[in-house]
């Protein structure tokens, strides 16, 4: 149940990191850093980032973002199936 709360607490995190970049680049300050934004991805806050790419269409259009984001969720995907699905 704890893990849970965990993953909730980093989605919800990543949600507001997300939105908070798009508020940053809207007022051309200094942005988090791409890498910073995709390890918060790669630990879990996937479904986060996600809905905040489509709420504050963010990082939408950049090509090479988005290959890296997929990217890391069809790694999850497949952690996921190999060791909590393939029994």
């Amino acid at each position: 149940m704890i893990l849970f709360y965990v993953f909730l607490g980093l989605n919800l995190f990543t949600f507001l990191i997300i939105g908070y970049d798009k508020y940053l680049a809207k007022r051309n300050k200094r942005r988090i850093p791409e890498k910073t934004l995709l390890s918060l991805v790669f630990f879990g806050g996937t479904v986060g980032s996600g809905l905040g790419m489509l709420i504050f269409r963010h990082k939408t259009a950049k090509r090479s973002y988005l290959l890296k984001f997929f990217g890391i969720v069809i790694f999850q995907i497949v952690i996921l199936y190999t060791f909590f699905i393939q029994k």
